[in-house]
């Protein structure tokens, strides 16, 4: 299979080096010095059991007008940056090409092929114009949860957590050939991938978490079990999943776990840094909208009061927003670990813990 990874950074990369390694014809797209390194050098993935490896069978570039048609996409830049590469996308269409989605949070096309009474609402908060959904539609999107947990340690390294988990489901939840080949597919490369009939459930067990540990990471520079071990932060964190539960079963989700045991599998990850935590000390700009903005806006699609989801929102808004305008106005900010403006440049992705 000719398969295509937009974005090379945490779970990118990890997809990449694997896929590669199980030999199928892997081309990244990504940029800056992490491409350099992984054109020059390979991309090197340090797994949690302390196995290394290089992986050169990878053909890399940084523009899409370059990759040829692909059979698989995996889109796997962070929310905010989909719209700026999704008009190159059609490019590397084929008659079956699947676009597989990886992002944390709600996806932009949540409502789309949904069945319900917001059939093909436009999550605003995701996709204001349009361009998305225009340039992906949705009979080619694939559904995906990304659960390990992983960071971009330099450019070209990738170092794995923990996780090997990717479950996949087609939007209108059909047990489709196409989906079934994508999970063969990941458990050749090691991974562990089923295919499920209601990807949107598990989209939302794996949301629940990122909407409250991320921003509150960012906010704080605590781990997750900095966040569960702090009696305070353990009730905030319990208030926007109570909060966030509400929207969700108005959609019609059921959840499978408690919100304490979700609480203690986070807890049980140790002291990870989040990916919007790693951002923040890297000088990234902050993936908030499509964590926990996105929730924001389906609360007022349900009616429904979310005050502590609604106040940590505003604060990590804030403070991204006082980040980028200090990094505009000064090339060197100190963030207490990393320097905004020595940001890397490349379309990372990394990605909050398993669900245990």
């Amino acid at each position: 299979m000719k398969i295509c990874i937009v974005g090379a950074g945490a779970i990118g990369g990890f997809l990449a080096a694997k896929l590669a390694q199980s030999g199928e014809e892997v081309t990244v797209v990504d940029r800056g010095r992490h491409l350099q390194a992984i054109r020059s050098v390979g991309l090197h993935l340090q797994m949690a059991d302390g196995t290394e490896s290089v992986t050169t069978n990878l053909a890399v570039t940084d523009r899409l007008a370059e990759v040829g048609t692909s059979d698989l996409i995996i889109l796997a830049v962070k929310a905010h940056q989909i719209a700026a590469v999704a008009p190159g996308l059609p490019a590397i269409y084929g008659p079956d090409t699947v676009v597989l989605t990886v992002q944390n949070g709600i996806p932009w096309w949540y409502f789309e092929r949904h069945g319900g009474v917001l059939e093909n609402t436009r999550l605003r908060t995701l996709d204001p114009e349009g361009i998305i959904s225009r340039s992906i539609p949705a009979e080619r999107v694939l559904g995906c949860v990304a659960y390990p947990a992983a960071g971009v340690t330099a450019p070209g390294r990738i170092r794995h957590v923990e996780g090997n988990r990717f479950p996949v489901g087609e939007l209108d939840g059909e047990l489709s050939m196409r989906a079934a080949r994508v999970a063969d597919l990941f458990n050749a490369a090691g991974f562990k991938s089923i295919v499920l009939g209601d990807i949107r459930s598990e989209i939302w067990l794996k949301a629940w978490g990122a909407l409250s540990f991320n921003p509150i990471s960012a906010l704080t520079q605590a781990t997750m079990l900095d966040i569960c071990s702090f009696a305070e932060t353990r009730v905030l964190v319990a208030s926007m999943m109570a909060e966030t539960q509400v929207i969700a079963e108005k959609l019609g989700i059921s959840f499978r776990h408690t919100i304490e045991r979700r609480i203690t599998g986070a807890a049980g990850v140790g002291a990870h840094k989040t990916s919007m935590l790693q951002d923040l000390l890297a000088g990234r700009s902050l993936e908030i909208d499509g964590v926990i903005g996105v929730i924001v806006e389906l609360g007022r699609l349900t009616k429904t009061q979310c005050p502590s989801v609604d106040a940590i929102y505003a604060c990590v808004k804030l403070l991204d927003q006082m980040l980028q305008r200090a990094s505009r106005s000064s090339p060197v900010v100190a963030t207490g670990h990393k320097r905004v403006g020595e940001s890397r440049e490349d379309a990372s992705q990394a990605i909050s813990p398993e669900e245990a």
